[in-house]
């Protein structure tokens, strides 16, 4: 199998004022004037320290002086960006870029096969299913057709045991709240079955029904930044409504904890794993054959990782970290779970093992060398039986299937190799070349370079450059350097059409490999959180001086990026070292380190930062946070903040009281401006606006980077 787990924020008057110099440079665009936003009398004491918090009203999204303010900040920022003069260029560069079909990998599901597939220019991926390798495609469900904006998601949570009925996920607006719902695999009919409020859910089946999380309906108004807690699990039969749903388990006394459930491809075992945020877990089984069975531990948390793989028979194969860094898999009998009776199936190696999977009978490893992918083929008892050849240096991902397959699929990538689908034989070991993306784009043309680089404390940091063949270190290379650096989280290499634009007009790709993620293990990732975050802002801000001294490029030249967590590495890196970057991309980011907890789901990230509620935490966050970091008088560089209405992960309201800050500090000619995004959430809720975004990003940077689009 897989896995376990099916797939794992009185009307103010807005007055207006001049928040920026205006550039005398010839060719450049005229003064920006920003909305002067109204500051409130906010006082918070956070262990005898006393927080200034002038913009706590920009926290109430649904409050109609935040929607003027909205408006405003958006008028000022699309003015901005009409104004410059190859804006549209961008865009009709872009479409063409995407405009090409493709594919996810297939999966069997009984006799049919179900894979995704974008024609090239769609919102979202059609769900396509077929009989047999050789059958016709159909559709099986068209999210484009759901909503009039494109912004309704589909996703698949998986099927019954006896294949007849598939559980969907419904999302809208890029919200990662979702409805559960039921369709007939063969007739492609839709079920009465509705289910609400379910946020970071499966579908587990076990007979009539499946087992699923879910939260209670939030209050009104409080639906996109209220506070997640006391989630539940559930069995549903279907038919019934949701009301009528069984209460399989719920912990009062942990009301800030996940909740993941799946059930064992033989039926057999419900599997329970429960976290306090997004590191480490605790794992609970239950045996279904047993009416009357309850939940029993299997693996103790909080303080290491533990993956369910697969059963064998009544025991458990799980992927951890327990006593091994870089993660090892292990056979644990649930009758003696203690770890001194674990047995080793495959030990810790140097290389991190990124995951674990069955399929076909067989034990699939992915590991990550220099961060590329190795993957192996073992024996259930740990027997490695071969390597899987790989076309290059790259990432890889798939082998997923159940233990009658002989046919599995994977995919294959780097930045200068778009994604490729390979069919993979299990008993010769051999590939196939299954489907290849048909697009416009020459490789050989690309240069793609892997350096070290130290940082700081001379911790050697891997990174890599992709550029134009024939590119000059002149010190004169635009260059766009993008990093995430937590939660665990490995930066692999990867095609994306949407980066073409730089390179194809002699701007160097830079992706930093940076402390707090996966690269290279727990030892890695635990470098980079809680006390030890600003290990990740030097990181950053080292590859930025690397490039800088290796001639590659100069402060002028040098735009930043980065997403969520990666927006709160961006804010931290500008807020440190204003003078090193030209341009800042913050997205949805993390900016107010001392709240973020208070909203949504972010009290789970308190395992990687800490929480301003500890006196010892409080003080290395507030050192670092990018909102309380923000100084009167700096320069600081061309900032286009990005969030969006419907962003219920990171509020928007990091965003907005960053900006606003910004705006109100800020001294110089550089703009510092906001995009906001309506219906769409964390990430972009439908291609258009994806599209529409980077067009607008990639348009700022050009802007102010000086580079003269081709």
């Amino acid at each position: 199998m897989n896995r376990f787990f099916s797939t794992a924020l009185i009307l103010a008057i807005i007055l207006v004022g001049f928040g920026a110099a205006q550039s005398q440079e010839k060719g450049k665009l005229e003064m920006v004037v920003y909305p002067q936003t109204k500051k409130v009398d906010v006082i918070d004491e956070y262990h005898g320290t006393k927080i200034p918090d002038p913009y706590r009203w920009l926290e109430d999204d649904k409050a109609p002086e935040v929607k003027a303010w909205v408006e405003e900040q958006n008028k000022v920022t699309l003015g901005y960006l009409s104004r410059i003069p190859f804006r549209d260029r961008i865009k009709k560069r872009l479409e063409e870029l995407i405009n090409y079909p493709r594919y996810s990998a297939p999966f069997r599901i009984g006799e049919y096969y179900f894979f995704g597939k974008n024609d090239g220019l769609q919102n979202q991926s059609v769900i396509y299913y077929q009989k047999g390798l050789e059958g016709t495609p159909q559709v099986f469900i068209d999210p484009n057709v759901l909503s009039q904006d494109g912004t309704v998601r589909i996703g698949l949570l998986g099927e019954s045991q006896d294949n007849r009925y598939m559980a969907i996920a419904r999302s809208e607006a890029g919200s990662d709240w979702q409805e559960i719902r039921v369709m007939e695999i063969t007739t492609r009919q839709e079920l009465t079955d509705r289910l609400r409020w379910v946020k970071f859910s499966g579908a587990s089946w076990h007979k009539d029904g499946f087992f699923y999380c879910r939260y209670e309906e939030p209050k009104a108004g409080e639906e996109m930044k209220g506070k997640n807690e006391n989630q539940k699990i559930y069995y549903h039969k279907l038919g019934d409504t949701q009301e009528n749903d069984r209460l399989v388990f719920q912990d009062p006394e942990h009301p800030l904890r996940y909740y993941g459930t799946g059930v064992s491809e033989d039926g057999r075992f419900l599997i329970l794993s429960i976290s306090e945020g997004t590191h480490g877990s605790e794992i609970h089984y239950l045996d279904l054959a047993r009416e009357a069975d309850s939940f029993h531990l299997l693996c103790k948390g909080f303080e290491f990782d533990y993956g369910p793989i697969d059963n064998i028979g009544d025991r458990f194969l799980v992927q951890t970290n327990c006593d091994a860094p870089n993660f090892k898999v292990v056979l644990i009998d649930p009758a003696k779970p203690e770890k001194e009776n674990w047995k080793t199936v495959i030990p810790e190696k140097k290389e991190v093992l990124q995951g674990a999977n069955t399929a076909g009978g067989k034990l699939f490893c992915h590991y990550l060398k220099d961060v590329t992918t190795r993957i192996y083929q073992y024996a259930l008892d740990g027997t490695l039986e071969r390597e899987i050849e790989l076309p290059g240096l790259g990432s890889a991902g798939g082998f997923g299937g159940k233990k009658e397959d002989k046919t599995l699929f994977y995919t294959f990538t780097s930045f200068n190799y778009p994604p490729v689908i390979f069919r993979y034989d299990l008993t010769t070991g051999k590939s196939q070349l299954f489907r290849k993306a048909e697009i416009k784009f020459t490789p050989e043309e690309y240069e793609v370079k892997q350096v070290f680089y130290p940082s700081k404390d001379g911790t050697r940091i891997p990174m890599f450059l992709v550029y134009k063949k024939g590119l000059v270190r002149n010190g004169q290379n635009p260059v766009y350097l993008y990093g995430y650096g937590g939660f665990n989280a490995s930066m692999t290499p990867g095609f994306s059409p949407t980066n073409l634009i730089l390179l194809e007009n002699g701007g160097i790709y830079a992706m930093a490999n940076l402390r707090g993620g996966n690269e290279y293990g727990e030892a890695w990732h635990q470098a980079g959180m809680l006390g030890k975050k600003q290990n990740v802002f030097d990181d950053f801000i080292a590859a930025a001086e690397y490039l800088i001294r290796e001639r590659y490029t100069n402060p002028d030249k040098l735009a930043i990026a980065g997403g969520s967590n990666g927006g709160l590495l961006v804010g931290a890196c500008m807020t440190q070292r204003p003078e090193l970057f030209k341009v800042a991309l913050p997205a949805v980011g993390v900016m107010d380190m001392l709240r973020f907890h208070k909203f949504t789901v972010g009290w789970g990230w308190a395992v990687e930062y800490g929480s301003s509620d500890n006196a010892e935490q409080f003080k290395y966050l507030l050192a670092y946070s990018p909102l309380h970091n923000l100084k009167a008088g700096v320069k600081y560089p061309a900032t286009l903040v990005t969030t969006a209405d419907h962003d219920d992960r990171v509020v928007p309201a990091h965003s907005f009281k960053f900006i606003a800050t910004l705006q109100e500090k800020h001294r110089g000619e550089n703009p510092v401006l906001i995009r906001i995004e309506t219906r769409s959430g964390h990430g972009s809720s439908n291609l258009s606006k994806a599209i529409e975004a980077s067009a607008d990003s990639y348009a700022f940077v050009f802007e102010n980077l000086g580079i003269k689009l081709k």
